[in-house]
């Protein structure tokens, strides 16, 4: 006697091996696909390293002022396909991603410039975007600061110390996701913004601060990188506040000074070369600029008047004028913008 199958206990059993199938398949997938992207991610951390410690023998790592710089220097030592400066960061890598974990938040890659933008706020350096030859895009900022080191012959420096970096091994394709795809170094400190505070529409990178004085011979020698029209004094405590900004530039102007007045009383009366009397201090408002809530404070100004004087902003608790001040003057605070 023959024993065999009828063709519905068949149909029965494939109906069974599809359901399991079905059940199975996407967490096989995405099982495959996570170890896929944590391989991909310590192949190219791997390769990262090899060329960043290679560059450190050569004494090529550190020193750079940009990251332009770097970063042609590191294609030198990690095959790349395409480098984009940080106006044309699309070309090199997704426009939208996910970062925070929410499928449905949407990272914008057009308010990504500067290290600022990943959290460094000392570096003061592009951001710029980079598709390596193995598939994976990235993007980098370089760190100039004396964190960033070199040492031909010691194997213990740090080189990831030199830059933040986020890439994506899987290119443009999807997810685009932090955590999948998409990794970072821990110098990406945070993402986005991220003002030190805003006043109106202007960003401020660092909260007040109290400047260290630069002398007259730094002075001569920064002065055309920095915008210094002149010099004068061995303890100069506005040229030391627009070399802690980064520029003449990068300190706010007498009207933008105005609209921290108005903000600071909640008045709107305030402009930029006015005296106005009869205000209070709005004591939540100077605490979210970092100010005192009870003292009076000058802040520094652009405006350069003479090798000797510079105009301030001054703030009292019920009066604000503007004045023009010695540039040895070591009471002042400094305000940087973005």
């Amino acid at each position: 006697m023959k024993i065999g199958y009828t063709l519905v206990e068949i149909l029965i059993t494939l109906a069974i091996v599809g359901t399991v199938a079905a059940l199975t398949m996407p967490t096989l997938i995405s099982e495959y696909n996570i170890k896929q992207w944590s391989v991909a991610a310590d192949v190219f951390e791997k390769k990262l390293d090899e060329s960043l410690r290679e560059m450190n023998f050569q004494l090529v790592l550190a020193g750079h002022q940009t990251t332009e710089s770097f970063v042609d220097e590191l294609a030198k030592h990690f095959k790349t396909y395409k480098i984009c400066n940080n106006d044309e960061l699309a070309q090199c890598f997704s426009d939208k991603f996910y970062w925070t974990g929410s499928s449905s938040e949407a990272f914008d890659l057009d308010v990504i410039k500067t290290s600022r933008n990943f959290g460094q706020k000392n570096w003061k350096t592009n951001v710029v975007g980079v598709q390596f030859a193995n598939g994976t895009n990235a993007l980098i900022a370089y760190n100039p600061t004396d964190t960033c080191q070199q040492d031909q012959l010691s194997n213990n420096i740090d080189v990831s110390s030199c830059l933040a970096i986020i890439y994506d091994t899987s290119g443009s394709k999807l997810p685009n996701a932090r955590g999948k795809d998409l990794r970072a170094n821990s110098n990406v400190a945070s993402l986005g913004v991220g003002c030190a505070f805003e006043v109106g529409s202007t960003c401020y990178e660092v909260a007040p601060f109290k400047p260290t004085p630069i002398t007259k011979a730094e002075c001569e020698e920064l002065k055309s990188t920095l915008g210094i029209k002149n010099c004068n004094y061995d303890s100069d405590y506005w040229a030391g506040a627009v070399k802690a900004c980064g520029g003449v530039n990068k300190l706010p102007t007498m009207a933008q000074l105005a609209a921290i007045a108005n903000y600071v009383y909640g008045t709107t009366g305030v402009g930029a070369q006015t005296k106005k009397t009869g205000l209070t201090y709005l004591k939540d408002n100077l605490a979210t600029l970092g100010l005192p809530t009870g003292k009076a404070f000058y802040l520094w100004s652009s405006s350069e008047v003479s090798k000797s004087n510079a105009n301030t902003r001054h703030f009292n608790p019920t009066i604000t004028d503007w004045s023009n001040d010695s540039r040895s003057d070591s009471s002042k605070r400094a305000v940087c913008l973005e």
